[in-house]
């Protein structure tokens, strides 16, 4: 039978196992998603994101054995819900009460004492325990008359509920109670089943390429070297294999193998190559000056980069008219130039197949804090993991600010790039800032000076405020554009999820014809906040200037700070080159 109906976006994130939900007037439990289908993914991609976003919890060793159980190599799949057979719902909790005199009942088949049939409702309270466990509350019933009703007071606070005989009104309890969890760690708390702390699903955003010979095409290609190299020459040709630079002996092992050669035969044929100098050797880029923990990462964003241009990519230098020296030429040869300088980008293109997938990877209950719950993640039936995800091809933008713009703000602002200076251009400056900057997780502290902090805000609050222009002119609903930021490479990527109000070709249309009056709109529309002088005096950033709605944003809101770009030394305050 069905229930009700609810949008893919919103079953990914309200619909999941174990979670309790409102159906009708009627509390239910998820049970599972009825014959989901498995979406194509690259494995090794999804366990190192994995790896990376369950991190908090394996550092305390609260993540249910997930980490060591993705080293094992325990098979891991992603689905997608299967919009015919949905999403099968079982009641919870099994405590029924009577909505005209409140009594708790024994059976929901039975009529209440008071003569009511079929107006059985349930109790709308959990108990929960940061190890993942829910339970039933357990009410007492009066031992002489066998009957409680309960009286619930204006206060949402389970231990305000009250527990009477409706006979002899003798009080039979007050609050629902402490009850140890069989983990031994502590007691249950009592709260609303559709609070946070009962079920908070945890989830990651990913580029995940539909086709897979796009990853294949890019390690014959030279591989995450070859991406980086094309993302830190500033991505001046279309793709990383079109960038001219030998692969190192490994990568031509590699690809020998990928023909079919033998490891021995590839082996031989790659140190002959070497030996004649037609192989790439340490220091012939500056990206090899890279240590091993900077490379990995400046690699990974590289690679992420790469995947979401594959299907498509156009830059604002390949912009034409059909009517040579018309208003809209002058426009892309003159104004967009111009107005793309003075927002400090150094180059913004349209993807408009952008891969982005969603997935939910597992849930914890009680505290939102890493260090004091546990993570629950989602298991197959016949072992391993499975994550519920969601696939879409979208609209995007791909924004990149200006290296050397960026890299003197931040000697401005009092970091070291050492051996790095104005002159020294474009690629150094990329190279400086990905061996000098840690990234800060979403989970670290915003008040902890560093320069990786102060670089993912300056990357933050720039997405967060280019969303909210880039809304208005493209006529898409602010909650339908969503951010992926790729710090490391000084950019981000906004792109138009499947959900909300969401109008297709809006991003192509502001690209194509006033993409210039958004940037003046940016670096020119009002920068303060409607709740100045106390938002700035704060963290500089608050929901009247520059949040976004959830999941929008995937730091929770955190690491922003109008100051870094409009306050005294901020980096749209910096003069433009000439």
């Amino acid at each position: 039978m069905q229930l009700a109906k609810r949008s893919g976006s919103q079953i990914l994130r309200t619909f999941l196992p174990f979670q309790t939900v409102d159906l009708k007037g009627k509390i239910y439990r998820v049970s599972e998603w009825s014959g989901p289908s498995a979406i194509q993914i690259d494995t090794d991609l999804v366990r190192r994101h994995l790896l990376r976003e369950i991190s908090p919890w394996s550092v305390g060793g609260s993540d249910s054995g997930f980490a060591a159980g993705l080293h094992r190599g325990e098979p891991l799949e992603v689905v997608e819900l299967d919009d015919q057979r949905g999403v099968t719902v079982e009641r919870y909790p099994e405590v029924w009460l009577c909505q005209k005199c409140k009594r708790i009942g024994k059976s929901v088949d039975r009529p209440c004492k008071c003569g009511q049939r079929n107006n059985w409702g349930q109790l709308h309270f959990v108990g929960v325990h940061e190890c993942g466990a829910i339970i039933e509350p357990y009410i007492k019933r009066c031992p002489v008359h066998d009957d409680v009703k309960v009286m619930i007071p204006k206060s949402a606070k389970a231990a305000d509920i009250t527990f009477l005989c409706p006979v002899c009104s003798m009080q039979m309890m007050k609050g629902l109670g402490f009850k140890p969890c069989g983990c031994g760690k502590g007691n249950f708390r009592w709260n609303v089943h559709k609070a946070r702390m009962v079920y908070t699903p945890r989830g990651m955003v990913l580029i995940n390429p539909p086709r897979p010979e796009h990853r294949e095409g890019l390690k014959l290609a030279g591989g995450a070297r070859k991406a980086l190299v094309w993302v830190v020459d500033g991505l001046t040709v279309p793709r990383p294999a079109d960038v001219v630079s030998p692969p190192t002996l490994d990568e031509l092992i590699e690809q020998l193998m990928r023909t079919g050669l033998p490891r021995e035969i590839a082996e031989v044929a790659a140190k002959s190559a070497a030996d004649q100098g037609g192989l790439a050797k340490a220091g012939d880029h500056p990206i090899d000056g890279l240590s091993g923990e900077r490379r990995e990462e400046a690699e990974r964003e590289a690679v992420d980069i790469a995947m979401a241009l594959a299907e498509s990519r156009t830059q604002t230098t390949a912009l034409r008219s059909a009517s040579p020296g018309d208003a809209l030429d002058v426009r892309y040869r003159d104004r967009y130039p111009a107005a793309l300088d003075r927002a400090g980008i150094d180059g913004l293109d349209l993807v408009d197949r952008f891969p982005v997938l969603n997935a939910m990877y597992g849930y914890t209950r009680g505290e939102d804090d890493p260090s004091k719950c546990r993570l629950v993640p989602f298991r197959r039936k016949k072992g391993g993991y499975r994550l519920y995800g969601n696939l879409a091809e979208t609209e995007a933008f791909l924004v990149r600010l200006d290296p050397v713009r960026v890299a003197a703000w931040l000697i401005g602002r009092g970091h070291r790039l050492p051996g790095w200076s104005p002159k020294d251009g474009a690629v150094a400056a990329r190279v400086a800032i990905l061996q000098e900057v840690r990234v800060p997780s979403k989970r670290d502290d915003p008040s902890v000076e560093s320069v990786g902090t102060d670089l993912l805000k300056l990357v933050h609050t720039y997405a967060h405020r280019f969303i909210r222009q880039a809304a208005v002119f493209s006529g898409i609903e602010r909650d339908a554009l969503s951010e992926y930021l790729v710090p490391g490479h000084l950019g981000f990527f906004v792109y138009a999820a499947a959900r909300g109000d969401f109008v297709l070709g809006g991003m192509q249309a502001v690209f194509e014809s006033n993409l210039d009056e958004l940037l003046d709109a940016f670096v020119d529309a009002e920068h303060r906040c409607p709740l100045d002088p106390g938002c700035a005096r704060g963290s500089g950033g608050c929901s009247a200037c520059v949040h976004l709605g959830e999941p929008s944003c995937r730091f929770f809101n955190r690491f922003l700070d109008r100051k870094v770009l409009f306050g005294a030394g901020g980096y749209l305050r910096a003069p433009v080159r000439a």
